[in-house]
């Protein structure tokens, strides 16, 4: 049974190693083991039994805006709704926090997003400071042709 549990630190080796395939890609953007680390409780994984199926982290922007990054699930786990349940999951928290608009994604799957009601928006509407701050570190940097959605919270 696959349960949703939040990351500790004793996690991060497992999480460093599912996501290398995708970090060399340049689909999910690199993030040190340091920097794992210090965002830790934003992290959320889903887990059966010992075994690390996917993860995600739900980070805070501003009282208005978060965003779902590092959306990963394991190759032979894909299509099992995984992925859905850590989404899920990551809104319910933004909601719990708090957060008062939306929950933005930049994503290579944007279908997936819209299928639970994530909205494609214009790039240029996100703020500067996340693409000053994550952004210019991508291997793509600036030619970027990931999508951005957004998903409205309802107060």
């Amino acid at each position: 049974m696959v349960e949703l549990v939040k990351a500790t630190l004793y996690d991060i080796p497992a999480m460093q190693k599912m996501v290398q395939g995708e970090v060399k890609d340049g689909i999910i953007l690199e993030r040190n083991e340091d920097e794992v680390a210090t965002n830790i409780r934003s992290y959320v994984l889903a887990k059966e039994g010992e075994s690390l199926l996917g993860y995600a982290a739900l980070h805070i922007h501003s009282a208005r805006l978060a965003e779902i990054r590092s959306l990963i699930v394991a190759d032979g786990h894909r299509g099992k709704q995984i992925g859905k349940k850590i989404v899920l999951f990551a809104l319910n928290e933004a909601k719990s926090l708090s957060v008062s608009e939306e929950v933005l994604v930049l994503t290579y799957l944007p279908d997936f997003f819209k299928k639970m009601d994530f909205v494609e928006i214009a790039k240029e509407s996100i703020p500067e400071h996340k693409i000053w701050t994550d952004c210019i570190k991508c291997i793509h940097f600036p030619v970027c042709n990931e999508i951005s959605l957004v998903y409205k919270l309802e107060r």
